[in-house]
């Protein structure tokens, strides 16, 4: 049996280029094991890791053996205790086989299965891998209000905060020796001359005075030379320059009458989480619109809009009015991406339901990219899910769906969201 080992560096994290490869090997397990992981644990939390587990008869390696092929003698031991024909008996409940969910091994050690952490980042990737936001595009660049600063070079002059020592060391270094290069290499050649002079029998000592004079001044003219000098500073420039972005607004539009319980609330809440995740994978910036309405409609913030109880009837137009007020207002569509989800148990008053088709008809639809519709009941369908189901045979960027329980939420954001054929 051969064993091959990859023993290349892989830099400062050495495990990277091999979780890469045991991903993209297992993959489909991983998928399978993430996506039964879904129903284990709550949507709240599915921006963290996930411990995930494979079968270990799934990660079995391929070996080099010899194979069964030519004439081959083989011989086996036998046993004292069985004879041909004999017949066993079948062992008794917790007597030779465990009773646990683990592989029985020959020789008595069980067969673990694989335990494998993803992170977070690993874990959306496939949480999401074959989803796509529909009619996805980037509006108009916002450059007149992000900014970054970034390094610009160096400047001469400046703030004593931003000198760079450095630097300026090595200008003050570079002009030093530009200034003295020719008087050192003169007072070398006039050291040279002196040493010579001094080993002769009977030195001409006029010379040597008139040279140690001329050796006295080059080093008092080499010493003037300023160790350092205002010339030398350098100071850090910075320079704030644009960064594109491509904004997105997510408005959640939920019915907070008495007809919806926190229950279901809670199953609105998860599937606006998914959504603003999903959301924040495609857009650097995205703002969140919190919309509540029974009889009349209110702009609220994220607290009051899941936990604030009221009680009445229900009037879905006044919601999609002041979310169209809310975008002519604050959200230019040609500047940013607008996206909407409505959740509701599927009350309205029946006069109000066509109103509500035609407001998204006529001034909802065609300023937003998406719009999504889930109505959480196990009632019957009432009148606003037949308006809406009219809208979504015209609108390409307009979807319905029911849940009617918690394990529905992520099958149901997959249907809404999944990849257009090419």
């Amino acid at each position: 049996m051969a064993h091959f080992i990859d023993r290349r560096l892989n830099g400062k994290n050495k495990s990277a280029v091999n979780r890469q490869r045991f991903i993209r090997r297992y993959k489909a397990q991983i998928k399978q094991a993430v996506s039964d992981a879904i129903a284990k644990r709550s949507v709240t939390d599915i921006d963290k890791g996930e411990s995930i587990t494979i079968p270990s008869r799934d990660i079995s390696e391929p070996f080099f053996h010899q194979g069964s092929g030519g004439a081959r003698q083989r011989v086996h031991p036998g046993n004292d205790q069985f004879s041909q024909g004999d017949r066993i008996k079948r062992p008794l409940g917790g007597q030779g086989g465990g009773s646990g969910q683990g592989d029985a091994s020959a020789d008595g050690e069980g067969a673990d299965e694989f335990v494998f952490s993803i992170s977070k980042d690993e874990y959306l990737d496939l949480l999401f891998e074959d989803l796509e936001l529909p009619n996805l595009q980037r509006n108009q660049l916002d450059k007149l209000v992000q900014y970054k600063t970034v390094r610009a070079g160096y400047r001469s002059e400046g703030v004593p905060s931003n000198i760079d020592i450095v630097r300026s060391l090595q200008g003050s270094l570079a002009r030093r020796v530009a200034m003295t290069a020719s008087k050192r290499r003169a007072l070398h050649e006039l050291e040279q001359r002196i040493e010579q002079l001094e080993q002769q029998p009977v030195p001409d000592e006029v010379l040597l005075a008139e040279l140690r004079a001329q050796v006295a001044e080059l080093k008092t003219k080499i010493a003037a030379v300023p160790f350092i000098d205002s010339f030398d500073l350098r100071f850090r420039n910075f320079a704030k320059r644009p960064e594109p972005t491509s904004k997105a607004v997510m408005f959640c539009l939920m019915d907070v009458s008495g007809s919806m319980d926190q229950a279901t609330k809670d199953m609105a809440k998860r599937f606006y989480i998914l959504l603003y995740l999903f959301l924040s994978r495609s857009y650097k910036n995205v703002e969140v619109v919190y919309i509540r309405h029974h009889t009349q409609a209110k702009e609220v913030d994220e607290h009051e809009f899941f936990y604030s109880q009221e009680t009445g009837g229900t009037i879905v137009s006044s919601a999609l009015k002041l979310m169209d007020e809310i975008v002519r207002d604050r959200y230019n569509p040609a500047e940013w991406n607008i996206y909407a989800a409505q959740a509701s148990d599927g009350d309205n008053w029946a006069d109000d339901s066509p109103q509500c088709a035609s407001l998204l008809q006529e001034k909802i639809l065609p300023l937003v990219r998406y719009y999504a519709y889930i109505e959480i009941t196990q009632r019957p369908h009432q009148s606003l899910w037949v308006e809406y189901e009219k809208l979504m045979a015209q609108f390409e960027n307009f979807a319905i769906q029911p849940i009617r329980q918690v394990s529905d939420i992520y099958p149901v954001f997959r249907e809404l969201f999944k990849k257009q054929a090419a």
